[in-house]
């Protein structure tokens, strides 16, 4: 029985494998004017959902302008699937209360990777991507060649909540044997 359970885990990782693009990073740097949900502030932490991944950050005691400047990592097998942002208020002796959501597509992102940048000067702004009733952007987002890697700096406006947004910043990671675009 254990036999079996390891060739599909074994199997399950194979598909993965093979289905792999690569590794976005996100790094989750501040919230900006979060909800207030204990007496006058809350305890936030961030949680970011990939399909079946699920990745959150530390918990910042008693600020509603948390600076985290944390690292999480998804496995991207779909450049079409959003990513999911949701805020939460942690709660020692309750369920955790929820401080708003956002969604952001990484498809933009994924093609400008394709792109053929060699000799481009440090800089180059690829796309620029402007907030719009169908994303959570809270303003003009870019799409920037650094020189050596491209990185897209974001501010989601959180919904289903009064007020508050989020800093992220995505970079890729390319892994040796990964499919290409």
């Amino acid at each position: 029985m254990n036999e079996s359970h390891t060739t599909e885990g074994g199997s399950s990782l194979a598909l993965l494998m093979e289905n792999l693009l690569g590794l976005l990073r996100i790094r989750v740097k501040r919230g900006v004017n979060l909800a207030v949900r204990d007496v006058c502030t809350s305890d936030p932490y961030v949680v970011v959902k990939l399909g079946r991944q699920k990745l959150k950050t530390h918990v910042i005691n008693k600020d509603i302008n948390p600076e985290w400047n944390e690292d999480l990592t998804l496995s991207i097998t779909d450049p079409n699937v959003p990513v999911k942002l949701t805020v939460y208020d942690h709660d020692t002796f309750s369920k955790d209360d929820k401080m708003g959501d956002a969604e952001f597509d990484i498809k933009p992102f994924i093609e400008a990777l394709n792109m053929n940048l060699a000799g481009h000067p440090s800089g180059t702004i690829i796309t620029r991507i402007q907030p719009c009733r169908t994303n959570c952007l809270s303003e003009e987002s870019c799409i920037v060649f650094d020189g050596s890697h491209i990185t897209q700096d974001l501010c989601l406006r959180l919904r289903n909540v009064e007020c508050g947004e989020v800093e992220i910043q995505l970079q890729w990671i390319d892994l040796p044997g990964s499919k290409r675009f």
